[in-house]
C-alpha cells in the first residue's frame, strides 16, 4: 500500500520507500524524501519563481536517466507551471517549485533540480551568473580550486562577488551575483572572462568544450549563462552512486583545497577542512576529499555555517555586468 502524507495541506502519495537509490551508501528514497524535508528551508529560496528542469533517476544511477523540461504525466492541478516558450514547442510550459509540497511531490519522483540563471517572473534576464569548473583528468578538484581563485579575483576587479559550491560531482560552480541583466549579455562576459582564464592559465585551463581539449585541464564553462541552459540547483542531490550533493563551500574549504597544488600544507587551522566536508580540528592538512559533501554532510553544515548562498538574494551584493 503507497504511504499517503500530508505536507502543507496537499496529500501526497509517496512510493517506494525502500528502494535503494544511491547504491555504494545503500541510501534510500525514504532517505532522500526526508533529506529534501529538512533542507527544504534553504533549497526553496533558489527553487523560486525559476523554471526546473527535471533529469530523473527513478531506479538509482545505474538505472535509466533522462532529462525533461516539460511537467512530467500526473502533475497536480496546485503546482505551478510556467510558459517557457521554445522553438519546436511556443505553447511549452516548466514546473515552478513554490513551496514544500511542490519539492516533496517533486522529490517524489527522484529527481536532480536544475534552474536557469533567471527568473520566471523577468525570462533571459540573468540575475546570477555561473561559471561550472569541470577537470579533465588527471586534473581534479584541486585544479578547479585554483581555477575559483583566479576567477575570484578577476571577478572581483570588475566588483562581482563569487560565491563557491560543489558541483555534486567532480568540480566546483561559481555564482555570482549581478544586477538583472539580459543573458546573451552575461554569457558574453561570462566567456571573456574564461578566454582570459586559458590566457593566463595556459596549462590549466580550456574554455572550450572540446574533449580533445581538456585532458589534464580544468573547462571553465561559461555556456550555462544562455537563457536556454540551466544548472544543478543549491543542495540538490545528484545521481551518483553516493548521495553527493550540490552544496556551498567557504573560500577557505576552497583555499585549503589549492593549497595541495603546491605539495601538502601542514599549518592546519580551526577552519581547515577534514573529511567529507566537515571541519577538521587545528593541524589537520587540507583534504580535497572535503569538496565532496553528502547528504548527511548538509545539516551540520547549516547549523554550521547557515546558507553559504544567502547573499545571492540580497540586492546590495549584486554587481552591475561590466
Amino acid at each position: 500500500m503507497t504511504p499517503i502524507t500530508e505536507v502543507e495541506g496537499r496529500r501526497l502519495a509517496l512510493s517506494n520507500l525502500d528502494k535503494v537509490l544511491h547504491p555504494v551508501t545503500g541510501t534510500t528514497k525514504g532517505e532522500v524524501l526526508h533529506y529534501y524535508a529538512t533542507v527544504g528551508a534553504v533549497i526553496l529560496p533558489h527553487l523560486r519563481d525559476r523554471p526546473v528542469s527535471f533529469l530523473r533517476y527513478p531506479d538509482g544511477p545505474d538505472g535509466q536517466l533522462f532529462f525533461t523540461k516539460n511537467p512530467p504525466p500526473g502533475t497536480p492541478s496546485w503546482v505551478r507551471t510556467t510558459p517557457v516558450p521554445r522553438s519546436e514547442d511556443p505553447r511549452a510550459r516548466q514546473v515552478v517549485i513554490e513551496d514544500l509540497a511542490s519539492l516533496m511531490w517533486a522529490a517524489n519522483l527522484v529527481v536532480e533540480f536544475h534552474t536557469p540563471q533567471w527568473r520566471a517572473s523577468s525570462p533571459a534576464v540573468a540575475d546570477r551568473l555561473v561559471f561550472d569548473l569541470d577537470p579533465g583528468p588527471p586534473a581534479g578538484v584541486v585544479d578547479c580550486c585554483r581555477v575559483a581563485l583566479h576567477l575570484r579575483e578577476r571577478l572581483l576587479a570588475d566588483g562581482l562577488e563569487a560565491f563557491a559550491k560543489t558541483s555534486g560531482s567532480k568540480g566546483l560552480h561559481l555564482l555570482v551575483p549581478v544586477v538583472p541583466t539580459p543573458s546573451p549579455r552575461v554569457s558574453a562576459y561570462a566567456k571573456q572572462l574564461a578566454v582570459e582564464a586559458e590566457a593566463a592559465l595556459p596549462g590549466l585551463v580550456t574554455h572550450r568544450m572540446s574533449r580533445a581539449l581538456r585532458s589534464g585541464k580544468v573547462f571553465v564553462d561559461h555556456s550555462q549563462n544562455a537563457a536556454a541552459k540551466t544548472t544543478a540547483t543549491p543542495y540538490t542531490l545528484r545521481a551518483r552512486a553516493r548521495p553527493t550533493v550540490s552544496a556551498p563551500v567557504t573560500w577557505e574549504e576552497v583555499e585549503a583545497c589549492a593549497d595541495l597544488a603546491g605539495g601538502p600544507d601542514q599549518s592546519g587551522g580551526p577552519d581547515r577542512p577534514g573529511g567529507h566536508g566537515r571541519p577538521g580540528g587545528p593541524g589537520d592538512p587540507p583534504d580535497p576529499a572535503a569538496l565532496v559533501l553528502l547528504m548527511g554532510d548538509i545539516a551540520p553544515r547549516l547549523e554550521l555555517y547557515g546558507d553559504l548562498l544567502a547573499p545571492l538574494f540580497a540586492p546590495e551584493r549584486a554587481g552591475a555586468v561590466p
